[in-house]
Parts: C-alpha cells; structure tokens; sequence
C-alpha cells in the first residue's frame, strides 16, 4: 500500500491493527502511548510525532519503504489495438468499400 498522506497512514495502522486483532488498547500498551494517541492516529491526525509513527508501525510488524517514484513515462498504447473491426468483420465476409 502507498501511504502518502497521514489519513493514508491511519488508515493503514487501522487496517493492520484489525489483521493482528488488537484492539487500540493493546496496540496503545505495546507502543507506550495512550488509547486516544492511536484514535487520533487512526483518524489521520497530521502532526502525530514520526518517532512514535514509527514505533507504532514496528509494533504491527510494517517495514518503511522509501523509493522514488518512476519518472519514465509509460508507453504508448500498441498501434496494433487502434483496429476497426467493422473493417475486420467486412473484410473475413469478403465484403470491401
């Protein structure tokens, strides 16, 4: 999953926490913060500290990974797909215009 946002990011500590079944309580005990510290994360909050983002990340066993985004444009769709295949269906039946 791409997290680009910190909505992104409560979104994904909420979905990884339901996978382990924890509840927010547990998650809370295992990073050292409180219950509403998790709430607040869990709903996106923009300011939550990044160390304790991370700690949280490495309770729910999430590893970070930092890559740059592929610059390279995509590529040009086949020329071969621009068919007419009225023209395709008119040529197999022998017909031309």
């Amino acid at each position: 999953m791409f997290a680009r946002t910190p909505q992104d990011f409560g979104l994904l500590i909420r979905a990884r926490r339901r996978e382990l079944g924890l509840e927010q309580r547990e998650l809370a005990e295992r990073v050292g913060v409180s219950r509403q510290w998790i709430v607040d994360v869990e709903k996106g909050k923009p300011r939550a500290e990044l160390r304790l983002v991370l700690r949280t990340l490495s309770a729910l066993e999430l590893d970070v990974d930092v890559s740059p985004r592929d610059p390279s444009p995509k590529p040009a769709p086949n020329p071969a797909w621009n068919v007419d295949l009225d023209d395709v269906l008119n040529r197999a039946r022998g017909k031309t215009e």
